[in-house]
């Protein structure tokens, strides 16, 4: 069973909000979507890669965590999804394999993104398209996980060394959910504020990321238990994509095209 770190999303654990903003960006990238190979890279527990599956579209899975892996393999291997390990800046394909690539909150983990946006690229058939799915840097939570955050004009900029053809817009949501995002990022920076000393950025990184780790299960238990399980509603109907992004818009949604390799 995967453990809550902050780093993934897991059903049940993660509050609500996240998980149907998940939800949703999986659900712009479906939308956009025809028949062929799709790369989901990044895939973690499978439930959203699966998704991706139909008569005419076969899907494969990667995640760096061989758990991982392994969980999404038993769940949804009997339903199609073939999952791999291996690193999202040196994946285990062929030059163009893939008429379609996601990434998912992913790229904000590499302190090398331009590593990831090549990789995306190299596997991407010649009339493809890759979708990256990333935080809106300014209405971002704190997370040690995140290493490297994005505007609009700094994703596309990444994106450009690596595709001709670059479309960056946002997912947001409807007013009662981004006030829900508004509370929790409230009461998180309440808590911050007790490091007052800054202690967490001047300690190693790796202090902090273990620290954290071990400190969100708690804080979702007594912070946000009211948030998850599905009690508060929010799905990802509440959610849609936009081409007017601003600091408030929550994630960032790419649409690339026509590969550098071609």
């Amino acid at each position: 069973m995967a453990k809550l770190t902050g780093e993934r999303p897991l059903v049940g654990v993660t509050p609500d909000a996240l998980l149907a903003l998940h939800a949703a960006g999986y659900t712009a990238v479906r939308e956009r979507l025809g028949p062929g190979r799709m790369l989901d890279v990044g895939c973690g527990q499978g439930f959203e890669s699966a998704r991706f599956a139909g008569a005419d579209r076969s899907v494969v899975g990667v995640d760096y965590s061989f758990e991982a892996a392994v969980d999404a393999t038993r769940r949804y291997g009997p339903e199609g999804l073939r999952v791999a390990q291996c690193d999202a800046r040196r994946l285990s394909f062929g030059t163009g394999s893939f008429d379609w690539v996601c990434s998912s909150h992913l790229i904000e983990h590499f302190p090398d993104a331009e590593a990831h946006a090549d990789e995306l690229a190299r596997v991407l058939a010649p009339g493809g398209k890759a979708f990256v799915i990333t935080p809106n840097a300014p209405a971002d939570f704190e997370n040690p996980f995140h290493i490297r955050l994005f505007r609009q004009a700094e994703l596309v900029s990444v994106l450009q060394r690596s595709f001709d053809d670059v479309w960056v817009g946002g997912i947001d949501a409807v007013p009662p959910v981004k006030e829900n995002f508004r509370l929790r990022r409230e009461k998180a920076a309440k808590v911050l504020r007790l490091d007052v000393f800054d202690l967490r950025h001047k300690i190693p990184h790796s202090w902090y990321v273990g620290a954290y780790t071990r400190a969100l299960p708690i804080a979702y238990r007594f912070m946000a238990r009211s948030d998850s399980g599905g009690g508060t509603g929010i799905t990802g109907d509440d959610f849609f994509v936009t081409e007017d992004v601003d600091e408030s818009t929550l994630v960032l949604l790419a649409v690339a095209g026509k590969p550098r390799h071609c």
